[in-house]
């Protein structure tokens, strides 16, 4: 048991600080058994007061939300710019001299600028905030033997989690028991289709997609029921160690940067004109109040004051036009970063892409596009009971584009899928009576009983 203690080693959380959990390097390919006794637990979870304590010890099984920003700092963020610092200053400086009506156009164009992309970042910030509390979540967690809706910040190491399908997995851990359970894990790995677990150990090697006994939080359960055993807790968990690489501040976008370099060098041509400028003048002994009001116009000539809001206005009529597609932009800047790429690679569905399977097409066995085909694997794909598949919906989504439907067959019979034959089968029956077995399945299984190709 020592051994385990120093695989599992439990830590107080310091002063506003969370322990987190430490499991031992490739925990999937341990036995369950040494894992429950690693984590002083059993099959049939954990007492109600252990969990109280573990909780104590761990900390909320919770990441570390990012703190969000003020209202008051948003709305400073918009000053950051060199050409609005610039702009002010020259209103300052007219407001000295008694230009109150020059000083009066200035400040009017940098808070209308400054103000729209407030309001576009306070409206983003807050549309993201009202999804956050419309989603509850509760998880179904074994305490002392019995069932028990809990929150998922309340799962602890050692906590038994039920699964079953539409559950949330809150915690990385095993699985212990399982009937036919398929996970969506395409936040983790990109993978649109579901991924059977089983109660089995895998390689230690083994990498994340690899690992078919293991279920992860924020990842989701589509079919089947299991036990699950809670091996890391909030930021411990795989999701958790995405999250903090993602909390890492923002770099500065090429735009940002290209505006800044652009003020500044504007404020450099702008001093050295005004030196200029006075130094002539006072050579030519002329009056001080003409000298500064002079240098102040040349100060302000340089400057573009339109160009802050006509780049406000431009950024912000973009994400309109994003929001209408369901997109929501949170820095106005990075609009402009992505329209001026020439190239973007990406990785593989779930991340930018949509995670939607699609159908282009369907041939026949000599290669050609058959919509006899089509309206067959439709015929499967409408009336199996089964597993709701992403390639049925994708088949039944073409088909209904193409026209066909279910008119003149009518469903006689279904052989359900299994684990033994690997296929799942329809049989139909037409106007006049002729029945016809349609079998869908694993390609290997479905070949070995073709007679005829």
């Amino acid at each position: 048991m020592q051994t385990f203690a120093r695989l599992f080693p439990r830590k107080s959380p310091g002063a506003g600080q969370l322990a987190t959990t430490s499991a031992p390097a490739a925990y999937w390919s341990l036995p369950p058994e040494q894992l429950l006794a690693a984590l002083h637990t059993s099959a049939n979870g954990l007492s109600q007061a252990d969990a109280e304590k573990l909780l104590k010890q761990y900390g909320l099984n919770a990441l570390d939300a990012r703190r969000q920003a003020t209202t008051a700092e948003l709305f400073l963020r918009q000053f950051k710019s060199p050409l609005v610092l610039i702009l002010i200053f020259a209103a300052i400086i007219s407001i000295s001299v008694g230009e109150l009506i020059d000083a009066t156009i200035v400040l009017a164009v940098v808070f209308g600028s400054t103000i729209l992309g407030f309001v576009q970042e306070y409206n983003a910030s807050n549309a993201i905030e009202k999804l956050r509390t419309q989603v509850t979540i509760k998880s179904r967690v074994l305490r002392d033997g019995q069932p028990q809706m809990v929150s998922p910040a309340q799962v602890v190491p050692g906590d038994v989690v039920l699964l079953s399908a539409g559950s949330l997995i809150p915690a990385d851990g095993i699985v212990l028991q399982t009937n036919d359970l398929f996970v969506n894990q395409a936040v983790l790995t990109g993978e649109t289709f579901p991924v059977e677990k089983k109660a089995e150990t895998v390689l230690a090697k083994a990498a994340l997609a690899e690992r078919l006994n293991c279920v992860f939080m924020g990842t989701s359960a589509g079919s089947g029921t299991a036990q699950v055993l809670i091996v890391q807790t909030g930021k411990a968990t795989m999701f958790g160690q995405i999250s903090e690489r993602l909390r890492l501040r923002p770099p500065e976008t090429e735009f940002e940067r290209g505006i800044q370099h652009f003020g500044y060098m504007l404020t450099q041509l702008m001093l050295v004109m005004v030196v200029i400028v006075l130094a002539i003048n006072i050579i030519l002994a002329k009056p001080p109040i003409d000298l500064l009001l002079f240098a102040l116009a040349l100060a302000v000539g340089l400057t573009p004051e339109l160009l802050p809001a006509i780049i406000s206005i431009a950024l912000s009529h973009g994400a309109q036009r994003m929001a209408k597609r369901g997109a929501i932009v949170r820095r106005l800047n990075s609009i402009e970063n992505l329209g001026s790429m020439d190239i973007l690679c990406t990785d593989k569905t779930g991340t930018l892409t949509e995670g939607i399977v699609r159908l282009d097409g369907a041939l026949d066995i000599q290669g050609e596009p058959s919509q006899a085909v089509v309206r067959t694997a439709f015929l499967n794909a409408h009336y199996q009971t089964g597993l709701n598949n992403p390639l049925d919906a994708a088949i039944s989504a073409y088909a209904q584009q193409a026209g066909l439907d279910s008119s003149g067959e009518q469903k006689v019979a279904e052989i359900p899928y299994d684990f033994v034959r690997k296929r799942l089968s329809v049989v139909t029956a037409n106007a006049q009576g002729e029945h016809t077995l349609i079998t869908k399945g694993a390609m290997e299984t479905v070949l070995s009983i073709c007679t005829n190709l």
